[in-house]
C-alpha cells in the first residue's frame, strides 16, 4: 500500500502523531534543522548579494541518509515542522535535502497535537510558504553579519570569547539602563497621614487627600506637625458617601510573552523552564488508556485567538460546571495587541474536559502546575466578568478631607477558577466588613487616632526574567520564540547575573554596552531594533525583498564598523583584587566572572591555575556547627546557603537562615519573602513558628 513519510522535529512529536494515523504512514523526526550556516565561517558572500552558504550540520549525517532512504521509499512526504518562521525554514531546508521539488504541496502544520487535528493537516498540505522562510533568512543571516563581524572587534579590544547578537546586545542595554536610573536615584522625603475613625459599625482607617479643595503633598515633618496640630481641634464628619458597582473582566488566555511571565509570578519557573515544560505539553503526554495527547497547543504565539469549537465546548464545560451566570452574554472575543500571527491561537488546553484533576495521575509536579496554570487562564477567559460593590467615604475635618474605600465581591464570575497576579497589587485600605454599617453625610465620627509616617521614593526596581520579557515585548524587540533563549544567553555570556531573583549587570556588561552605545547605537537602540523586526514582519507579508533590508542594514554598518576598528583602543577590564591569597604561589587572588557568578582565581594564570569558589558570607552562623554560613550556587547556578567548612559540615538551605534560632523550638528559621512581606519561618514541620519582619529588618 502507498506510504506516506512525515517529518516532524521531535522524537515526543513524532511518537504522539504515530498513534493518531494508520499504518499507511511513517512518521519521522528531524531532531530540529539539518542545515545551517557553517560556525567556522560567516557563511554568508556579502559581494554576492548576502546569499548564504548553508550545510548539512556535523554529525547529523546518518540521520540525513535515513530520511533520504524513508522519502525514497515513500510515494508521499509530508513536512510538518513546527508552525512558525523557524519551522517554515526547517521545512525549506528539507525540501533541499531530500530533493523534493519546490513546487510540492509537501507542508503542513500542526496547531495542536490532537487526532481530529492532525487528520485533518495531512489532508490538507500546502506549498512552503516563501515569505515566512524569506523573513526567517533575513534573521539568521542578520544575525549572523552582527555576530560573526562584531563579535571579533570586541575580541581584539575587550577580551576573547565576547559576542554581541542584534537582540541580545538590547536586551543587556535595557538592563545597564536601569542600573544607571538606580544610581542616579535621588530619593525624595514625603509624609502620609490616616485617621482611624470610629462609628457605630465599629472602626474605619481614612487617608489625608486634600487641603482646601487640593492635593496636598507632605515633604517634611515641619509641615506634618503643622498639619498634627490642626486637626488636634478638627470635628470629622462625613461628607459623601459614594456606592458603585465594578465590574472586573477577565484577563485573555495566554500568549508566549502572559505566560511567561505568569508562570514566573505564580509558580517561580524561569522562560527557560516555563517553555521546556510548555513543548512537553504541546508535543504529547501519555495519558494511559487514552493514549498519547498533546495537552496544549502551540506555545509560540502573539495571539489571543480562540477556535470557535474551543469556545463551545468551553461554553458547555462552564454551564454544566458553574451555572448560567457564570458565562457571560456574549462569547468573549479578544483582540491582540500590534501585529499578532493570528493564524495561530492563544495558547489553551487542546480539550477543556482534559481538566488538570482528570489528567494528574500522568503528569509531574511541574507539568501539572504549568498545565493547571493555562486550563485556569484559558477557562476563566471565557467566564462571566467579576462584580463588585465599592464604598467611597469621604470625611471633612475643617479645610481637610479624608477619604477611605473599601470593596467587596458580589459575585465572584471568573474569580472562581482563577485570578491574575499583578506585578504591583491593588491596594485596599480597609477589609471588606469594616464600613459596613450606616454611613450619612454630616454625620459625627470620632477620632482613635492618627498615624503619620515618613517615607522616601524608591528607584524603579531592577529587571526580573518576567518583567524583562515584558519590557521586550512592549519595546517590540524580538518575538515569542526569542525572549527565552536571549534572557539565557545574556546570562550565560557574563553579561548579566541573577541576584535575588533580580537581573543585574556586571561589570564586562557595562562596559559592552557602553562601547556599543559609542561606535554602534543602531545595534543598541530599541527603535532601530523594533524597526527591525517590522521590516522582517514585511518580508513575511511579501511586501519587501529580504536582501533589500539585509543590504540597506548592512551598508552603514560596515562603514561603521571599519570607523570602530581605528578608533577604539584596547580596553582593560580590571579583576578586582581580593584579601585571599593562594596558597599555591602567594599572590593576591582577585575575582573574577564565571557562568555561575563570581569566583577566586589566581592572577599568576597559566602558570598557576588556582581557583576557588567566592565565599559570600551572610553574617549568620551555622546551625549545625556554629561556623560560619556562605552563599553558593549550584551547578544549575541557583543560589543556596552552606556551610563554611563544607564537607567536615553539610547543612545547606534553599532559603536565606535567620540569624537566630527558633525562640519556639530552638530549630532553623529560614527567610521567606513575597511582594505583600518577608518574614522567618521555623523549618521544624512540627513548630513552623513565624515572624513577620519589617523593611528595615
Amino acid at each position: 500500500m502507498a506510504k506516506t513519510l512525515v517529518i516532524v522535529e521531535s522524537p515526543a512529536k513524532a511518537k504522539s502523531i504515530s498513534k493518531f494515523l494508520s499504518k499507511n504512514y511513517l512518521v519521522k523526526a528531524s531532531m530540529g534543522h539539518l542545515r545551517d550556516l557553517p560556525k567556522s565561517q560567516i557563511g554568508v558572500d556579502i559581494d554576492r548579494n548576502f546569499e548564504p552558504k548553508y550545510i548539512a550540520i556535523r554529525g547529523r549525517g546518518d540521520l540525513v541518509k535515513d530520511l533520504k532512504a524513508s522519502a525514497k521509499a515513500a510515494d508521499k512526504v509530508l513536512l510538518a515542522s513546527d508552525p512558525d518562521r523557524e519551522g517554515e525554514a526547517i521545512a525549506w531546508h528539507l525540501m533541499h535535502l531530500l530533493g523534493l521539488d519546490p513546487e510540492t504541496s509537501a507542508r503542513v502544520e500542526f496547531h495542536e497535537i490532537t487526532k481530529p487535528t492532525i487528520l485533518n493537516a495531512v489532508k490538507n498540505a500546502r506549498k512552503v510558504d516563501m515569505d515566512l522562510v524569506n523573513a526567517q533568512q533575513a534573521r539568521r543571516v542578520l544575525d549572523r553579519l552582527v555576530g560573526y563581524k562584531l563579535s571579533p572587534l570586541l575580541w581584539r579590544k575587550v577580551k576573547k570569547g565576547l559576542s554581541a547578537g542584534r537582540v541580545q546586545s538590547v536586551a543587556v542595554r535595557i538592563i545597564c539602563d536601569r542600573e544607571e536610573e538606580i544610581r542616579g536615584f535621588e530619593p525624595e522625603e514625603y509624609w502620609t497621614l490616616e485617621a482611624s475613625l470610629v462609628y457605630a459599625g465599629g472602626i474605619f482607617t481614612a487617608k489625608l487627600l486634600h487641603k482646601n479643595g487640593k492635593k496636598l503633598t507632605i515633604t517634611g515633618r515641619d509641615q506634618m506637625d503643622g498639619v498634627l496640630s490642626d486637626l488636634r481641634s478638627a470635628v470629622f464628619r462625613v461628607a459623601e458617601v459614594k456606592t458603585k458597582e465594578k465590574r472586573r473582566q477577565p484577563a485573555p488566555p495566554f500568549t508566549t510573552s502572559s505566560l511567561q511571565q505568569e508562570a514566573y509570578r505564580k509558580l517561580n519557573y524561569s522562560p527557560k523552564k516555563t517553555m521546556m515544560l510548555a513543548q512537553q505539553l504541546y508535543e504529547g503526554v501519555d495519558l494511559g488508556k487514552n493514549g498519547t495527547v498533546g495537552l496544549i497547543t502551540y506555545m509560540r504565539t502573539d495571539s489571543v485567538r480562540i477556535a470557535e469549537t474551543a469556545q463551545e465546548e468551553a461554553k458547555a464545560y462552564i454551564l454544566e460546571n458553574h451555572g448560567d451566570p457564570y458565562y457571560p452574554p456574549e462569547t468573549r472575543i479578544f483582540t491582540s495587541k500590534g501585529r499578532a500571527q493570528e493564524a495561530h491561537e492563544a495558547i489553551r488546553p487542546t480539550s477543556v474536559l482534559r481538566t488538570p484533576d482528570a489528567v494528574k495521575p500522568y503528569l509531574g509536579r511541574d507539568l501539572l502546575k504549568l498545565y493547571r496554570l493555562i486550563w485556569d487562564r484559558f477557562v476563566a477567559s471565557q467566564m462571566s466578568a467579576a462584580v463588585y460593590d465599592t464604598l467611597t467615604v469621604d470625611i471633612q475635618a475643617d479645610n481637610y478631607l479624608f477619604r477611605a474605600n473599601a470593596s467587596s465581591v458580589k459575585f465572584p464570575g471568573y474569580l472562581a477558577v482563577y485570578e491574575e497576579s499583578l506585578d504591583e497589587p491593588e491596594k485596599q485600605e480597609n477589609p471588606e466588613s469594616s464600613l459596613k454599617g450606616n454611613l450619612e453625610a454630616n454625620q459625627q465620627l470620632h477620632l482613635e487616632s492618627l498615624q503619620e509616617r515618613q517615607h522616601f521614593t524608591e528607584p524603579p526596581p531592577r529587571f526580573t526574567e518576567a518583567s524583562l520579557v515584558r519590557k521586550m515585548e512592549e519595546e517590540g524587540i524580538g518575538r515569542p520564540s526569542t525572549y527565552a533563549p536571549t534572557i539565557e544567553t545574556i546570562q550565560t555570556r557574563g553579561y548579566v547575573v541573577k541576584e535575588e531573583k533580580k537581573l543585574v549587570p556586571t561589570e564586562l556588561g557595562e562596559i559592552i554596552v557602553t562601547l556599543l552605545k559609542e561606535h554602534f547605537p543602531d545595534i543598541v537602540d530599541l527603535e532601530f531594533t523594533a524597526n527591525m523586526e517590522e521590516k522582517l514582519d514585511s518580508i513575511e507579508d511579501g511586501k519587501v525583498d529580504w536582501k533589500q533590508v539585509i543590504g540597506e542594514f548592512y551598508g552603514p554598518f560596515a562603514e561603521t564598523l571599519e570607523i570602530a576598528e581605528q578608533t577604539i583602543g584596547k580596553i582593560k577590564v580590571q579583576d578586582e583584587v581580593s584579601d585571599e591569597v593562594c596558597e599555591l604561589c602567594g599572590r593576591n587572588m582577585v575575582i573574577k566572572m564565571g557562568r555561575f557568578g563570581k569566583f577566586l582565581a589566581c592572577p599568576g594564570f597559566p602558570d598557576c591555575r588556582n581557583a576557588r569558589p567566592l565565599l559570600e558570607e551572610i553574617g549568620v552562623n551555622c546551625p549545625k556547627c556554629g561556623e560560619k554560613l556562605v552563599a553558593r550556587r549550584s551547578k544549575k547556578g541557583r543560589k543556596f546557603y552552606g556551610c563554611s567548612k563544607y564537607p567536615e559540615c553539610d547543612f545547606i538551605a534553599w532559603e536565606k537562615p535567620a540569624p537566630y534560632p527558633c525562640p519556639e523550638c530552638g530549630g532553623a528559621m529560614v527567610e521567606k519573602n513575597s511582594k505583600r512581606s518577608r518574614k522567618y519561618v521555623c523549618t521544624n514541620k512540627d513548630c513552623r513558628h513565624i515572624e513577620e519582619l519589617k523593611d528595615n529588618e
